[in-house]
């Protein structure tokens, strides 16, 4: 490949030995550089014979690199040229003023995030039906594991596996007894120095498609729920697995990395989380967004490996209403990654109403971080978004877009909890200090107030907007200076835009 347009992926081959074991026995190392950067990156074995080494450039103009191998007397050297990024590619995201975000040309980005752990390992039909169902939502980041998940509503085998072997027979598995078969069930029998390319493939794949439409792969690299022994592997097998998993999926612009779902459920020390962290940050050149998901206990993210804080609820009914209190504790941005997910199953954080979700992602918005969706609606073959992706079937995701729009409104990049606001509502204000007083949004959640009265200066001209977050209607309520008042519908879930003429 002699072109590639920048933040896409170049990448060149080579053939080398296929016999021992590639994964550990031979290495790749590729040197690039041109006029405005430099970069040294590990390649990978791909099979028969296969070796890859893949790099993402940051610039426009000539490149030149330089390839060698543990199997190879010389170097392979070469040149490529850079074009112009490919429309809709903004580059990887990055951390912008502390608690925003924004992708690598500046562009604001204002996530909206969904959970589908294992969406990828499910048959072709219902993989490009997740596709359409993503294509149509407001959805621009995906969390999803690298390994199959074992856990109620996924008792059948994935599509692929990561390691070469075989796996137990799972026509033993119940919704009663699965429990019992959590970590490494008898009948499994893998090769944990010996990876599936055809697995990392079809990953690598999916994640590409997502970044052709937008949307953010959070690769969540580890995970308890598992009979098949893939969360029980030794440090060095850890290692061995997240150098190989970096070196083929760092070169995407739109890869995030995840450490775990739920980190404090595996039976792994802080010091194993740490040893990790280290090797993907020395591994990824491209310092692609990082964190790691808690069940029980939140993650110290003030550490400096960690770019924002991944939560998931610790309270059944406060979560999101401490999003500005860990904003203001770690100094990161926050992105609330689960909180619950609308359906109807037995287990409560999997039965709130789309109302509830809803409010949560405003409030979430609001007190400065970024709101993250999921979807366990039964009736439907068990087939759950949660899990499985397919179809949306509830009432919250239909509503993301008009909050999504909401918040373009919002002049710079990002929102700050208001000060000013009283102790009864949740209001927002533009994060960067040269917007000041440009813009005010207010929200109230599951109140009802019938009018709010404003004294906010004396001089500025507001257009003020009513806002119904859940029939998605912004209706102009007029212009007003010093003190007015906005009449409100005394329903629930209402909001008010203030935006300085």
């Amino acid at each position: 490949m002699t072109e590639v347009t920048k933040w896409g992926v170049w990448q060149t081959e080579i053939e080398g030995p296929s016999d021992g074991n590639p994964f550990t026995e031979q290495w790749v190392r590729l040197k690039v550089e041109s006029r405005n950067e430099s970069a040294e990156v590990d390649g990978f074995y791909d099979g028969d014979g296969r070796y890859i080494a893949r790099f993402m450039p940051s610039f426009e103009g000539e490149y030149s690199y330089e390839l060698t191998a543990s199997f190879l007397s010389g170097k392979k050297t070469g040149t490529f040229t850079v074009l112009p990024a490919r429309p809709g590619n903004h580059g990887p995201v990055r951390v912008q003023n502390t608690w925003a975000l924004a992708y690598s040309d500046g562009t604001p980005y204002i996530s909206i995030g969904t959970t589908c752990y294992v969406w990828h390992l499910q048959s072709d039909e219902l993989i490009e039906q997740t596709f359409e169902t993503l294509s149509q939502s407001a959805f621009n980041k995906i969390r999803f594991c690298v390994f199959p998940k074992h856990y109620v509503y996924n008792l059948h085998e994935p599509r692929s596996y990561p390691y070469e072997g075989t796996p137990m027979d799972s026509s033993v598995l119940t919704k009663k007894n699965f429990n019992l078969f959590n970590g490494r069930a008898e009948g499994n029998d893998w090769d944990l120095k010996r990876f599936n390319p055809a697995h990392f493939r079809h990953l690598e794949k999916c994640v590409e498609r997502l970044g052709n439409m937008g949307i953010e792969a959070d690769i969540i690299l580890f995970h308890p729920y598992d009979r098949w022994g893939f969360s029980l592997l030794t440090p060095e097998e850890d290692l061995l697995y997240v150098r190989y998993i970096v070196s083929r999926l760092s070169a995407y612009h739109n890869v995030w990395w995840s450490l775990a779902n739920e980190y404090d459920l595996m039976k792994k020390s802080d010091a194993d989380w740490l040893s990790i962290a280290h090797t993907i940050c020395e591994k990824d050149p491209y310092r692609h967004m990082r964190s790691i998901h808690n069940c029980r206990h939140i993650y110290d993210f003030s550490r400096p490996w960690c770019t924002h804080c991944s939560i998931q609820r610790t309270d059944t009914y406060s979560t999101v209403e401490n999003t500005d209190r860990w904003r203001d504790m770690y100094r990161k941005p926050v992105v609330m990654d689960e909180i619950a997910y609308e359906g109807d199953i037995q287990f409560g954080w999997g039965n709130i109403t789309g109302e509830e979700m809803l409010r949560r992602f405003w409030e979430t918005a609001l007190r400065g971080g970024y709101p993250g969706h999921g979807e366990t609606m039964t009736g439907y073959d068990d087939i759950l978004w949660w899990s499985h992706g397919g179809k949306l079937h509830g009432e919250s995701h239909k509503r993301f877009a008009f909050l999504m729009n909401i918040l373009k409104r919002c002049p710079g990049n990002g929102l700050k909890p208001n000060e000013a606001r009283r102790s009864d509502e949740v209001s927002a204000v533009p994060l960067e200090r040269q917007y000041a007083g440009k813009f005010y949004l207010y929200y109230y959640s599951f109140m009802r107030p019938y009018f709010r009265e404003f004294h906010l200066n004396d001089e500025t001209e507001y257009e003020a907007y009513v806002l119904d977050t859940w029939e998605m209607k912004c209706d102009y309520a007029g212009t007003f200076k010093g003190e007015f008042r906005i009449d409100l519908p005394k329903k629930q879930y209402m909001g008010i835009m203030l935006i300085a003429k």
